[in-house]
């Protein structure tokens, strides 16, 4: 769903709209301050104080143009009260991220190393086989993750190889791609507009909640969410070398 937008156009500071008004600004609007050259040089400062002052808002200063855009995000109180729904779609990600990636091995006839499956996979993204199809789904090896496309229903999702055999990380923008492409979730109990920065809030909320955890990965100083409501996986520390 696509948000209206409000442009407003300041040639002095005190013409931007204070902090109470901007608070106000409902989640399906975002407000496009336009700068005049009188004031262009003042653009960092302002956004860089707004987004100091404004928990809870996206504020984006525009690199080449003179404008910031303020946009409210997903808050608490709307996660909270969908915080079933949040739950549910991790567990669905976690349970449809393991058949697949299980799947992908039985089509390549290997054994998922349990320590750290990104050493199995990291090998055939020198080949042709880094990118491919399974049946109704296109995946893709890159980085520490696969990602996976259904060709028919357009849902997404993917999976994180760097927490032995936890596939359940929760990414906030793979998350929220996740649950957008979902075509049982719709129509989506509550709009999300900004895929990562409104997941970030899901995700922080949610741990708040006891609902979500962090776990560490394979990796020294990396980290993941996954839902709390799950049968626990050791996940093993792995050094290169």
């Amino acid at each position: 769903m696509e948000r209206e937008t409000e442009i407003i156009t300041i040639n002095s500071i005190d013409q931007i709209p204070s902090l109470e008004a901007i608070k106000k600004l409902p989640r399906s609007k975002i407000l496009k301050i336009i700068f005049k050259d009188s004031v262009q040089n003042q653009r960092e400062s302002i956004g860089q104080n707004l987004k100091k002052q404004l928990p809870g808002f996206q504020i984006g200063i525009h690199a080449l143009n003179p404008e910031i855009n303020i946009a409210k995000l997903i808050t608490d109180q709307e996660i909270e009260e969908n915080q079933d729904f949040f739950e549910n779609c991790a567990k669905d990600y976690r349970k449809l991220a393991k058949e697949l990636i299980f799947e992908l091995a039985e089509k390549f006839k290997i054994s998922i190393n349990p320590d750290c499956p990104w050493i199995t996979f990291n090998d055939f993204k020198k080949d042709n086989r880094q990118i491919g199809k399974m049946k109704d789904w296109r995946y893709s090896l890159h980085g520490f993750h696969c990602g996976f496309e259904n060709q028919k229903t357009g849902q997404t999702i993917e999976v994180s190889l760097v927490f032995s055999l936890e596939f359940g990380d929760l990414d906030p923008y793979f998350f929220i791609n996740f649950i957008k492409s979902t075509p049982n979730y719709k129509p989506l109990p509550v709009i999300i507009y900004e895929d990562f920065a409104d997941g970030r809030q899901i995700n922080t909320k949610m741990l708040s909640l006891g609902k979500f955890e962090r776990i560490n990965s394979n990796f020294a100083n990396h980290f993941g969410i996954v839902v709390v409501d799950r049968e626990k996986v050791e996940i093993k520390e792995y050094r290169l070398g």
